[in-house]
């Protein structure tokens, strides 16, 4: 049995975030169906974490077992000639038997992105939130001493989690 390790890279915005969900667009069933059609075998695609919808990602992480010796170098090009332009495996690597992505992460890192232009962008307007009223610097750096190091975000989870 080969351990698989994919790092994908997407645009998420036709997407209702990276967890399978019945008659919804998602990444995760995109690329298990991929993955079943050019390997052959169903599999369970396991994300190092879940992304809302709407939500990009540069270089998430997941990985999956197979039973068929298929060769690793080939697999991120045959995934992307399945998959949409919107999301693309950058690369795929074999990995040991009990490397996880959810457990053996080490670090996560979410970019949130203010464009301050009088005007916006028209290519970033779906990665940028755009606030064209001067921002106060000064009162943004002494703020920030109140982000800076672990905080407990359970109280902003969905109940039924």
């Amino acid at each position: 049995m080969k351990n698989i390790k994919l790092t994908i890279e997407y645009d998420g915005k036709d997407y209702n975030g990276w967890q399978k969900q019945p008659n919804k667009s998602n990444i995760q069933g995109e690329i298990e169906k991929a993955i079943e059609n050019v390997i052959g075998e169903k599999v369970d695609l396991i994300g190092s974490g879940r992304t809302d919808a709407g939500v990009n990602a540069l270089n998430q992480v997941a990985n999956f077992k197979i039973e068929k010796d298929f060769p690793v170098e080939k697999i991120a090009i045959a995934l992307n000639s399945r998959l949409k332009k919107s999301i693309r495996i950058k690369r795929a690597e074999e990995v040991d038997e009990n490397f996880h992505s959810r457990y053996t992460c080490k670090k996560k890192t979410y970019e949130y992105t203010i464009n301050n232009s009088e005007q916006g962008t028209a290519i970033y307007r779906n990665m940028q939130y755009h606030y064209p009223i001067k921002l106060d610097e000064k009162k943004m750096n002494e703020g920030i001493k109140y982000l800076i190091g672990e905080h407990d975000f359970k109280s902003f989870k969905a109940s039924r989690y």
